[in-house]
């Protein structure tokens, strides 16, 4: 199983993504639950709406980013990623 983040009480009607550079769109696939919670608390920290961890099939999410023509990125547990203000939205 991996993990997406979504918004508290709006579970199926969107995910996290961060916005790259070019405006395109990013969803993050944390491939461990503990590194999903812990973005979480750094989103609570910039005051960004309230986020939950979702759990999903990963070959589900990365099907769902292909067939409307999204990126996404698989987050390991040795990465080490943080959010800013500017850089999030939904898909």
């Amino acid at each position: 199983m991996s993990y997406i983040l979504t918004l508290l009480g709006q579970e199926n009607e969107g995910a996290y993504a961060v916005t790259a550079k070019d405006g395109s769109k990013i969803l993050q696939i944390f491939e461990e639950k503990e590194d999903a919670e812990r973005f979480v608390g750094l989103l609570d920290a910039i005051e960004h709406p309230p986020m939950t961890v979702f759990e999903i099939e990963c070959e589900q999410a990365i099907a769902a980013c292909e067939s409307f023509g999204y990126n996404y990125a698989i987050i390991t547990n040795d990465d080490f990623v943080i959010p800013t203000q500017e850089e999030h939205d939904y898909i």
